[in-house]
């Protein structure tokens, strides 16, 4: 689980650069704070985002294939990428504790202070909550409709 505003060092510096990346691969990138392309918001309630994937991402490889499993349905999940600080920086930054025994065995993992560094649109997301959409179109040179602009919205807790 993610506490609400457990990301909130990161966002609330602008002059921190953070990336929306396709399966967390710095090397397939979508949008970022550092190009202007990305503007990330938290609260208490939710993390999110908007991300404007410009032509020049729409017409690599990597870009259309996105595009085209997103148009298709097929990714829709967002998944955080984060680290959590060291305790001498943040001692409280997590807690772990077993699942009360009549609900299964697992262990609840429970973030309250970590470094967010991406946001990526993923098939399955490990969060339910965190889903994206899209929320404009527009035509590429080609005639394809494409999402331009997409939200991303949590509740991370």
């Amino acid at each position: 689980m993610i506490a609400p505003r457990a990301f909130a060092y990161r966002i609330d510096r602008p002059d921190e650069d953070i990336h929306v990346l396709v399966g967390h691969s710095y090397d397939r990138p979508l949008a970022s704070r550092g190009a202007g392309t990305l503007d990330i918001r938290d609260s208490a309630e939710a993390v999110t985002f908007d991300a404007e994937i410009v032509p020049e991402v729409v017409d690599t490889p990597y870009g259309a294939d996105f595009l085209g499993a997103f148009a298709a349905g097929l990714i829709r999940g967002v998944s955080p990428g984060f680290r959590i600080p060291p305790p001498v920086t943040v001692p409280d930054a997590e807690k772990v504790e077993e699942e009360d025994p009549s609900e299964g065995r697992a262990l609840i993992r429970t973030i309250f202070a970590a470094l967010l560094y991406e946001l990526s649109f993923v098939t399955v997301a490990a969060y339910r909550e965190a889903q994206a959409e899209e929320r404009s179109w527009e035509l590429t040179p080609k005639g394809v409709a494409v999402p331009r602009r997409y939200s991303g919205a949590a509740r991370w807790r």
